[in-house]
C-alpha cells in the first residue's frame, strides 16, 4: 500500500491542484511535528483562524488529519492514511517546492 496509485493521486490534488495547497503543505509538515488545535495553527502559521479552519476541513474530508476532542478542544493529528503513505507525501511535497 506504500505506494498507491490512488493516495498519490489523492495527494497531487490537495497539494498541487488549489490555490491552498502550500498552505495545507505547510500545516500538514507543522502536524508532522506535533500535534496543535487551530487556534496553535494560526499562530505559528501567521493565518486567520477561519482559513485554518478552511484547510483543515479540507484534509479532514481528504483522509489526511484526524481529530480528537469536541468543540473548543480539538486537536489535529495526521491520519494513518498519511502516515502509511508519508513517501509519496514528501515526494509531492519535494517537487512542489522545487517548482517555486
Amino acid at each position: 500500500m506504500a505506494n498507491d496509485p490512488y493516495a498519490k493521486r489523492l495527494l497531487w490534488f490537495v497539494f498541487a491542484g488549489s490555490r491552498g495547497g502550500p498552505n495545507r503543505l505547510k500545516l500538514v509538515r507543522m502536524l508532522k511535528e506535533r500535534p496543535l488545535n487551530a487556534n496553535q495553527l494560526a499562530k505559528e502559521m501567521g493565518l486567520d483562524y477561519k482559513a485554518i479552519l478552511h484547510h483543515i476541513g479540507v484534509l479532514e474530508k481528504n483522509n489526511i488529519v484526524t481529530r480528537l476532542g469536541e468543540k473548543y478542544n480539538v486537536t489535529y493529528f495526521m491520519s494513518n492514511f498519511l502516515e502509511v503513505n508519508m513517501d509519496s507525501f514528501e515526494q509531492i511535497a519535494s517537487e512542489l517546492e522545487k517548482s517555486k
